[in-house]
């Protein structure tokens, strides 16, 4: 009886040890392919995101280039806005210097005048006062100066008193100032006091440009009265076109004469056009705290597309230096990290992350550049939606 019990007793222990034998040797079984499901799983997320196929076709088909990195050069750049302007000696607001009634005017903002052509025509009834007063000021004038030269002689000889010959004096000097007022008078109305008589005194007196240029406010119209502080008609002279600019007193260091200017238009933002900082003010705006910035234009034949007023965006290159540099296509951001294509192979690529710094004239500046090798290949167009993707 004790030995059959001994022996069931032994044969339930090697039963249970070969049941735990076999259930470790199934978790084994499991872990193992677990673990090999997971390193294929994990492989396939490692290619999925740092590996890309491109072949041959895709390559060509898609306009795909390749790349080293490069040394560029990058500014360090002021921003600013302005507009265009001209210089305060290249315009002229145009007024009649006497009041009258507009007779006739044919101008239209955009018009292209002449220096002393006429602008427009006014007309007052005083005007022909000033003509007859002028007439008789120089009428007076040569018998006044014949007898006060006639009593100096006299007075000299003692023959007439000093009575009569500064009365001779005085009348000739009031007419003398008279007429030299008139004559000035007359020559601010544009009417030639040489050649005025009394047959051609007229009432209508005609306003002339003072310089070359365009009509580029026309405020006088037929019939309306002019005062003559009123601004009838603006000229301005756009061949002197400059560039005027505002930039901030902490900027002021940095911008010096000399230095090349960026200006784009503000509904225009992809057309470059050069200029050169000319004159920098040295008084600061207290209200906005801005310094204005004088430029002009590289290209001469330039100044003709634009018009004073024109509002531009503008960057002045300040200082310079060469780092090394990939083109911004083959650079993409992803959640503000920055990836590019390395070339493995003939097809293969692989997505590296990448530091970058400034961005300049369409390059983007790698600042680990160091961590790949001199000869190593970028997909440097055709890369931002296969990285994205």
């Amino acid at each position: 009886m004790m030995k059959n019990t001994v022996n069931n007793f032994t044969n339930v222990i090697s039963l249970t040890s070969i049941l735990l034998l076999l259930m470790l040797t199934l978790a084994s079984c499991n872990s193992k392919e677990k673990s090999e499901t997971g390193n294929r799983d994990g492989s396939i997320e490692n290619v999925d995101q740092e590996a890309i196929n491109i072949t041959e076709n895709q390559f060509k088909s898609g306009g795909m280039e390749l790349g080293k990195i490069s040394m560029q050069e990058f500014n360090t750049v002021v921003k600013a806005n302005g507009m265009f302007a001209v210089p305060p000696q290249n315009q002229a607001d145009v007024s009649a210097y006497f009041a009258g009634y507009v007779k006739d005017i044919e101008l239209l903002p955009g018009h292209a005048v002449k220096k002393g052509q006429v602008l427009f025509t006014i007309e007052n009834p005083e005007y022909v006062q000033a003509q007859q007063n002028f007439l008789e000021a120089k009428g007076r004038l040569s018998y006044l100066k014949s007898d006060y030269e006639r009593q100096q002689e006299l007075m000299a000889d003692n023959v007439t008193s000093k009575k009569v010959f500064l009365k001779a004096e005085s009348e000739y000097t009031v007419t003398l100032a008279q007429y030299q007022s008139l004559k000035k008078r007359l020559s601010l109305m544009n009417i030639n006091p040489n050649t005025l008589t009394g047959e051609n005194i007229r009432s209508v007196i005609s306003v002339t440009s003072p310089l070359s240029g365009y009509a580029t406010t026309v405020n006088a119209s037929k019939g309306m009265y002019l005062n003559p502080s009123d601004i009838a008609v603006t000229v301005t002279n756009t061949d002197d076109l400059h560039i005027e600019l505002k930039i901030f007193e902490k900027d002021l260091p940095m911008v010096k004469t000399g230095q090349q200017i960026n200006v784009r238009l503000q509904n225009n933002l992809d057309n470059v056009y050069k200029g050169m900082v000319h004159l920098v003010n040295k008084s600061i705006n207290a209200q906005n705290r801005t310094v204005d910035v004088h430029g002009d234009l590289v290209n001469e034949e330039e100044v003709k597309l634009f018009a004073p007023g024109m509002y531009i965006e503008a960057e002045i290159l300040t200082t310079s230096a060469e780092h090394p540099a990939l083109p911004s296509e083959a650079v993409a951001n992803i959640d503000n990290d920055f990836f590019v294509l390395v070339k493995k192979d003939s097809t293969n690529f692989k997505r590296v992350l990448v530091k970058i710094g400034a961005k300049n004239n369409g390059f983007t500046q790698i600042l680990n550049a160091s961590d790949f090798k001199p000869e190593t290949e970028f997909l440097t167009n055709g890369a931002f939606n296969l990285i994205t993707e």
